[in-house]
Parts: C-alpha cells; structure tokens; sequence
C-alpha cells in the first residue's frame, strides 16, 4: 500500500530508460517517496519497474505532463518538494521521420508542465520555496556536431541543434531558463552524454545490437562507424541526477558525462567480441560477421564529448563505472531478463501503454 513519506519526489517520465533507472536508484538510496507520471508513449513501459510497483513510498500515475488539469491536480495532493523533469521523446531517427511528437512532448509539454510547476510553487509557504528545485534533464544534443579537434562541449557552449529532436530539446531548455530569470522558479538543468545500461528500448545502438546478434540478425551501422560518442553507464548518470538536485545551485546548469570518448563501430565490435565469450554462435562464427553498413542519417553529427569539470570541481561527481565494465554488466542484464526483452519485441508490453493493468490515475 502507497505510504507517503515526509518529501515526495515528482519523476516525469519514470517508465523510460534514464526514467526507471532513476526511480529505482532514489529508492534504494534515499528515504523519499516517489511519484512517477508517465504517459506511456512507445518507448515507456511499466513492466520496467514492476518489481517496485508495489512499494509502500512509490505510486503511478499514467499521464501527460501537457495535461495541465491533470499536473494541477498531482501537484496540488501529493505536494512534491522537487521535480525531475525526464519527460521527452528522444530518438533522432524517429524525429527525422516525423518531428510533430517530439514538438508536442518537448516543447509543449514542457512549457504546461512549467506554468503549473510556477503556479503551485507560487503558493508554497516561504521555507518550501526556498527549497523547491526544478530539474530539467536535457541532452549534449543540444549543442550540435564536433569536429575531431575541438575541445568538449562545456556548459557555456553555444547551441546549435542539427535534428528535431535536439531542437525540441534546446527550445525546452530555453524555456526552463526563461523560467528562472523571468519568474524566479528554482531550476536546474543538466545535459548528459549517450547512455547505456539495463531497460534501455531496444532501437538505440547497443540493445539493437546485442539483441540482433543474439537473434542472428544483420547489425546496421550508419555511415561507416566513425562517428563518435561520450558513453556514460546509467547508474552514474542517475546518481548525477542526484547530486545536482541536492546540491545544484538555482538557475545552473551542469554538464554530466562518462568521459568516454567511443567510435560507434568500436562499440559494435565491442558487443560483438563480449558475447562471442558469453554466448558464441554455432560452427565457430563470429558475431562481427553481421555487421553491415548501412546509408548514413540525414544531419549525423560527427562528435559529442563533455567537459565535466563544473560538476566535478562544484559538486565532487564524478563516474566510476568504466566502459568495459558496465558494458559487460549491460550485456549480462539483456542475457537474463529475455522475458522483458521479448515483451518489447513482440509488443505485448503496449497493453499497459492503453492503460491496462496497473494504471493509476488522480481521482
């Protein structure tokens, strides 16, 4: 049974990737409780956190964070103390194709999740406001493509967005900005680096791999795989999170990174070589052998990497999980959970996206 602790948490978008991560990550860490409103697009998916759903601090409640009654209502019973705002469509090839989900989600969305984020914080008791925090969680997208010899992106790095997601993203990132110097609402905003680790949806790079390798299935790597990316394990992005939203400063933001620089075909080779170990194909086969190279996207940025310095000197973060070593743990997680794994694939797990099963909604 739902027993709320003395602070509550908002998480929106706590059924994606970083999302669930996250969840699970301040449960097992803090003593708050945790509300998690997620409209369970595509790529959000309850059976990622259903060994917690039953948690006496955690509740769910399916929703759009564009639902301004519905953000009202949330807010005004479950009086969260912060917000964490990982609400968002995120995949570049899906914006290409049709850019009007990521616009809506983006930057809608966000900006009616802001006016009722600014009207309840205007009616805090004074103490409470001061406390408040508002974290946007936003991506090194935003800041556009590298060359081979340019320094890392630092939190002062001129934006220049190249697909529509990372344009969605960088106009909600103005807007939590606005929001802050206009009104004075409490904010905060990180950008973070490629993720990887356990419930990520299989369409980004290492689960389509590891997936398509264990299915024997062509591995597709655009262009011809130089181009490169910081690769940053979950669970230091989600105890980032957290050090930025206790200990941020209003009005800041903060660059998060895994300070590892990878080529996407050395990531590729990677995957290939660890499950050659853990799981070899018949007659001797190697898994590079699927690899297969494929027409490069429209507007590939060439380079991502992040300058952490801010976050490392300001706030003592820094991540510990090495490449390797939480690749391996990445691959482990796919290799023993294939029943998840084969409810995306097959699309079962969208039943609870039509709100079946078990969906919470506000009264």
């Amino acid at each position: 049974m739902f027993k709320k602790s003395a602070k509550a948490i908002l998480v929106t978008g706590g059924c994606g990737f970083i999302g669930n991560n996250l969840v699970r990550y301040i449960l097992n860490n803090y003593d708050f409780t945790i509300i998690n409103l997620d409209k369970l697009t595509y790529a959000g998916n309850v059976d990622s956190l259903c060994d917690i759903s039953s948690k006496e601090r955690y509740k769910f409640v399916q929703g759009d964070i564009g639902d301004r009654n519905l953000v009202r209502k949330v807010l005004a019973k479950e009086k969260p103390w912060a917000i964490l705002n990982l609400a968002a469509e995120s995949h570049v090839d899906r914006s290409i194709d049709g850019p009007d989900d990521f616009v809506q989600t983006n930057i809608v969305g966000t900006f009616n999740l802001l006016e009722e984020v600014r009207y309840y914080w205007n009616f805090l008791e004074a103490k409470k406001r001061e406390k408040f925090r508002f974290l946007h969680v936003s991506t090194d997208e935003v800041f556009g493509s590298l060359r081979l010899d340019d320094a890392a992106f630092t939190e002062n790095h001129q934006y220049s967005p190249n697909s529509p997601y990372s344009a969605s993203k960088a106009a909600s990132d103005h807007l939590v900005r606005s929001y802050f110097r206009t009104y004075g609402l409490p904010t905060l905003t990180t950008h973070c680096s490629n993720n990887y680790g356990p419930y990520q949806f299989p369409e980004k790079l290492i689960p389509l791999m590891v997936l398509n390798c264990l299915s024997e299935r062509a591995l597709p790597v655009y262009g011809d795989g130089q181009n490169i990316r910081d690769w940053l394990y979950v669970g230091d992005h989600c105890c980032a999170l957290m050090t930025v939203l206790l200990n941020g400063k209003a009005g800041q933001t903060y660059n998060i990174g895994g300070n590892c620089e990878k080529k996407n075909i050395e990531i590729v080779c990677l995957v290939c070589s660890i499950l050659d170990e853990k799981k070899p194909r018949l007659q001797g086969k190697k898994y590079n052998e699927l690899i297969t190279f494929v027409k490069d996207r429209p507007g590939h940025d060439l380079r991502y990497a992040m300058n952490t310095e801010k976050i490392r000197s300001e706030l003592g973060w820094r991540a510990v999980e090495s490449f390797e070593t939480g690749l391996e743990k990445t691959i482990e997680w796919y290799l023993n959970n294939n029943i998840w794994t084969e409810r995306i694939l097959s699309g079962k797990y969208q039943l609870e996206r039509l709100g079946v099963a078990t969906t919470q909604r506000m009264e």
